[in-house]
């Protein structure tokens, strides 16, 4: 190994560790402020200098933030199963059924999310109030599904034409519907694109502040960042950083034991078709 290639390992290796550390330090450093208390937690400390759990039990004590996590995984659940289920139809039609407009039809849906939140705001805050869902959890679980779909159906659309056209006329041969070769040929194939869009979308609806916050009005009805973004502390003036770090950490977790769990798949489905042969 010349000194050359010495030199670009060396480059890569430290490019990698600065992109983990730029990435990793502020869930780190979070974690390390949830366990401080009082003075503590204005000390600029990088190493943990106390095991003190009180920040998480004053979270977890709350009556409304235990329901908040419960609302969470419940639109954000539903928001990926209702997103999932359309996108997987609507991209069938768009990569195997043949129609006039079909690439333009794709670029409109595809058009849809670049819009931002705040345009649509008031015209979807309208809807929701003219359906009658103002303050429920359907709300988001609208708003979010219209946000999610352009990305899934792309994605799914792009994934499903690359898939061989021999097994879908295999299954057409042995008489299966539309609906069973979505269900029974395509669905087993389409795991990996469906892990990676299905994770995106709920760590979105996840992660979602201004729609959770414009289409509720109650604390039981509310989300875990709206709910970390309107806590107080005993006065109301004062502001509870380790309560907030701590129910930070408590929602980030699960979004990143569901990133290792699925990280085979989520690889495999950004990676689909880029490699031809």
């Amino acid at each position: 190994m010349t000194a050359m290639d010495v030199l670009k390992k060396t480059g890569f290796y430290a490019l990698v560790g600065v992109i983990l550390l730029v990435s990793i330090f502020p869930f780190y450093y979070a974690i390390i402020t949830s366990l401080k208390t009082g003075t503590g937690l204005f000390e600029v400390n990088y190493l943990p200098k106390s095991f003190d759990l009180s920040n998480y039990i004053t979270v977890l004590s709350q009556q409304t933030f235990p329901r908040n996590i419960l609302n969470s995984v419940f639109i954000a659940t539903t928001t990926v199963v209702l997103a999932l289920f359309l996108a997987v139809t609507a991209a069938y039609a768009l990569a195997r059924v043949p129609f006039r407009g079909r690439g333009l039809l794709l670029m409109t849906i595809l058009a849809v999310s670049m819009f931002p939140q705040i345009a649509v705001l008031a015209g979807l805050f309208e809807l929701v109030r003219f359906i009658g869902i103002f303050n429920t959890p359907w709300a988001m679980i609208l708003s979010y599904t219209i946000f999610t779909l352009p990305f899934t159906v792309w994605v799914l659309t792009t994934f499903m034409r690359d898939l061989p056209v021999e097994i879908e006329e295999a299954a057409i041969v042995d008489g299966a519907t539309p609906w069973v070769i979505i269900s029974k040929v395509f669905l087993p194939l389409l795991w990996p694109a469906l892990v990676t869009t299905g994770l995106l979308a709920f760590i979105g609806a996840w992660n979602e502040f201004l729609f959770a916050l414009t289409f509720t009005s109650s604390e039981t009805t509310r989300t875990v960042p709206v709910a970390i973004a309107l806590l107080s502390g005993a006065s109301q003036y004062e502001t509870p950083w380790g309560a907030i770090m701590a129910a930070s950490v408590l929602v980030t977790v699960p979004l990143i034991v569901l990133v290792l769990i699925f990280q085979r798949k989520i690889v495999a489905g950004l990676t689909a078709g880029g490699v031809k042969g």
